[in-house]
């Protein structure tokens, strides 16, 4: 194998910083801007409903609303459960960075900042963790307590500070 393939490039500084666009669960790296669950439903409606169905139970892909009695967390025992974003997923902030980087499906990183601000207060409000009334932004959003976050742990490895 030659040394060099004599493809690609080295990016630019800017180049690199377009792209870097991930929001930690802090709340690091999310942007400005403000979403209302009213708005978020319209969202849905229009460009995620096709998808995952009426309310987010159903669908041809990914259920994303439900809870399981008592904050259940049976998933490495019994397979059968869905993974939902109101009992499996971690941080609300994770949440936001999927809808911003990978949808709608077809179109992903067309939606606005508060586009996906809206999505993502209706969502959570599908689950059961904002009221019909909230709205959120960069503050907001990384207050909300996950029901499973406590279920994940960070990785102690030295090589990595990932979550597992």
């Amino acid at each position: 194998m030659p040394e060099k393939l004599g493809i690609g490039f080295v990016p630019s500084p800017e180049l690199v910083k377009a792209w870097d666009t991930a929001i930690q669960p802090d709340g690091r790296g999310l942007p400005p801007g403000k979403g209302c669950v009213t708005d978020g439903q319209r969202i849905y409606v229009e460009q995620c409903q096709v998808c995952h169905g009426i309310s987010g139970k159903g669908g041809q892909y990914d259920v994303l609303a439900g809870r399981l009695a008592e904050n259940l967390f049976p998933f490495a025992a019994e397979s059968g459960h869905p993974k939902t974003i109101g009992n499996y997923w971690p941080w609300a902030t994770t949440l936001f960075d999927y809808i911003r980087r990978s949808m709608p499906l077809l179109t992903p990183g067309t939606l606005s900042d508060n586009d996906v601000y809206a999505l993502s207060a209706y969502l959570l409000h599908l689950n059961e963790l904002l009221p019909e009334s909230a709205c959120l932004d960069a503050a907001s959003l990384p207050q909300i307590e996950m029901p499973a976050n406590k279920r994940f742990v960070p990785d102690n490895r030295l090589e990595t500070s990932a979550v597992r």
